[in-house]
């Protein structure tokens, strides 16, 4: 059975704010040897809107979607578009 490890390879940290102090005052180009080249891709189409929520109304909104297990962009999302559906333009 393979030990799990909780250090980080590198920095030896144990937590993201570790590693964030300690590359805060390292280079990575000194650790080259010690790096391997991975393969990454994004999806630049992604969009985020902003819309300006009642504060009163987003403590709701987080509340329920709490009690649904959902996140609370979620839950927004979804009522949006139902009742966008609803509507007849």
């Amino acid at each position: 059975m393979e030990e799990k490890n909780d250090l980080s390879s590198i920095s030896r940290s144990r937590s993201v704010a570790q590693m964030a102090e300690f590359w805060d005052t390292h280079d990575a180009t000194d650790f080259d040897g010690q790096t391997q080249q991975v393969e990454m891709s994004f999806d630049l189409h992604i969009r985020h809107h902003y819309i300006a929520i009642d504060p009163d109304l987003l403590t709701k909104l987080e509340d329920i979607a709490q009690k649904r297990g959902i996140g609370v962009e979620s839950l927004a999302n979804i009522w949006l578009q139902e009742r966008a559906i609803e509507t007849k333009p």
